[in-house]
């Protein structure tokens, strides 16, 4: 039914329409990822002012009509996140937190601890633009394959359940592989099993660090995991 809904959002993107339109990518904490429209928002006198860009934390109130896309009828700034549009890497890492969101997450998928892990990555990126490395890329995105069920197993081989001999890691399987079950797995060692169960255990403001290999072997591990669970295939954490 046609009517108002007032909501948190996060602008995952924002995209220049017809002759003063904006179109909105949103994720809100209660009804997942949204199509929206701030008609005369590119205009000199817009109510809107500069707030619909990406990585805005806002207060919306939108009209919802038959269409797909709903209408912006009041915007209210939370957070702007000022100070990572100043610095060229968390700029850049803000971006690849929002893309991997609108890519793993469907219209319509509302999931609350999703819409608060961005806030709070966007919020430490802006608190401190120098956090913004691949360890604190990688420490998000295994929290966001938690949030969307997709965590892969640890603790134990995920093809027979050793505990022992963990050597490897398969996506196919879902998680490390001890060296019995190894066939179709990459090796996975030590330094990399223990920066993604720490990364898991901690808070996303207390990533751990970790050597190049480590974290190179860690981003295999949640991109095999995504394309072979979820079907998603997303950026690199870091730009080449």
């Amino acid at each position: 039914m046609p009517g108002s809904l007032k909501s948190e959002a996060i602008v995952l993107r924002s995209i220049r329409y017809g002759e003063g339109d904006r179109v909105l990518h949103l994720y809100t904490p209660h009804r997942g990822r949204l199509g929206a429209i701030a008609k005369g928002a590119r205009k000199a006198r817009s109510r809107f002012g500069g707030r619909l860009e990406p990585f805005f934390h806002l207060r919306l109130v939108l009209h919802e009509g038959r269409g797909d896309l709903l209408t912006v009828t009041s915007a209210e700034t939370v957070t702007a996140h000022a100070r990572l549009r100043d610095d060229g890497a968390a700029l850049d890492a803000a971006a690849r937190a929002c893309d991997a969101v609108a890519r793993l997450f469907e219209a319509g998928d509302p999931n609350p601890a999703v819409f608060h892990l961005l806030a709070n990555e966007l919020a430490l990126l802006d608190a401190d633009p120098g956090r913004a490395g691949h360890a604190n890329q990688l420490a998000f995105r295994i929290k966001l394959l938690v949030a969307a069920g997709l965590a892969p197993q640890l603790g134990a081989c995920a093809a027979c359940g050793e505990r022992e001999h963990l050597i490897g890691f398969s996506g196919a399987a879902g998680g490390v592989v001890c060296s019995v079950c190894e066939a179709s797995a990459f090796p996975f060692e030590e330094d990399a099993h223990a920066f993604l169960t720490a990364a898991l255990s901690r808070p996303l403001a207390d990533a751990p660090a970790a050597e190049p290999r480590a974290l190179r072997q860690a981003e295999r591990a949640i991109m095999e995991t995504l394309e072979h669970h979820a079907h998603v295939r997303l950026r690199p954490a870091v730009a080449a």
